[in-house]
């Protein structure tokens, strides 16, 4: 690969809201620091149908959160088995990826995986990160102390992992991050691209689908905090896996 500058990016995005549309565009390149001319977008609202080849002529594939589908619906949104298509072929051809999210939970199942639903009593916030002990020699990890805060927030979860796939880092709850073994992928159940500031904003935009009223919703932010330690990971990997 050529430079910090030369470097072209896809981003798989599963946003229907026009405003996190951009807000999580800028985040994927403000903590990649990268410009956004780099980080060139495939959402799936719009083009639900692609060839994996797509991927082809891009340095490294990023993945996306989902608050307006679920991975457990593909009958709902057809687009879910071409993401999980994309995720496989991402690992076939060793395209370095960076799943967030709704990208994590489509690439367990693209690799044979289970993903669970709860209900309530589901992970909402800024939360503790536990690092398991692969995380220690982690090219993307290195560096990163135990029980980091990372905003996580999702119905979502896997609590097992296939062979293919090393646990990187956990929670009580569930799974939040593995890598690929011998491959360039990772993926994370947290959002590392994403901090408070940007929390904030989201989960007011989503609060009925997460919270139950405003008290909640407030009591849920009020919580929240600075999360430096996860943002770092995006960084790492462009410097460590991408130049």
């Amino acid at each position: 690969m050529g430079g910090r500058k030369d470097l072209k990016i896809l981003l798989l995005q599963i946003r229907d809201n026009h405003n996190v549309r951009i807000e999580e565009h800028k985040s994927f390149a403000n903590f990649s620091k990268l410009g956004l001319h780099q980080i060139e977008i495939l959402n799936v609202f719009d083009t639900p149908s692609f060839k994996t080849n797509l991927l082809d002529s891009f340095d490294a594939l990023y993945v996306g959160g989902a608050s307006e589908a679920s991975v457990l619906e593909p009958e709902k949104y057809p687009f879910i088995n071409n993401c999980i298509e994309l995720l496989g072929y991402a690992a076939e051809i060793s395209k370095p990826t960076f799943a967030s999210c709704f990208g994590f939970q489509l690439a367990v199942l693209a690799f044979g995986g289970v993903i669970l639903n709860k209900d309530k009593d589901y992970e909402m916030g800024t939360v503790k990160i536990s690092l398991a002990n692969k995380a220690k020699s982690d090219l993307v990890y290195q560096g990163i102390e135990d029980r980091f805060p990372a905003v996580s927030v999702h119905r979502q979860y896997a609590s097992t992992i296939p062979e293919p796939l090393e646990a990187l880092a956990f929670t009580e709850q569930c799974i939040h991050s593995f890598k690929y073994k011998n491959k360039p992928l990772w993926a994370f159940q947290f959002h590392p691209e994403v901090d408070r500031n940007t929390l904030v904003k989201r989960l007011t935009i989503f609060s009925r689908h997460y919270t139950d009223n405003a008290e909640h919703l407030k009591e849920v932010l009020g919580s929240a905090v600075e999360t430096p330690e996860s943002n770092i990971l995006l960084g790492n990997f462009v410097e460590r896996v991408l130049l």
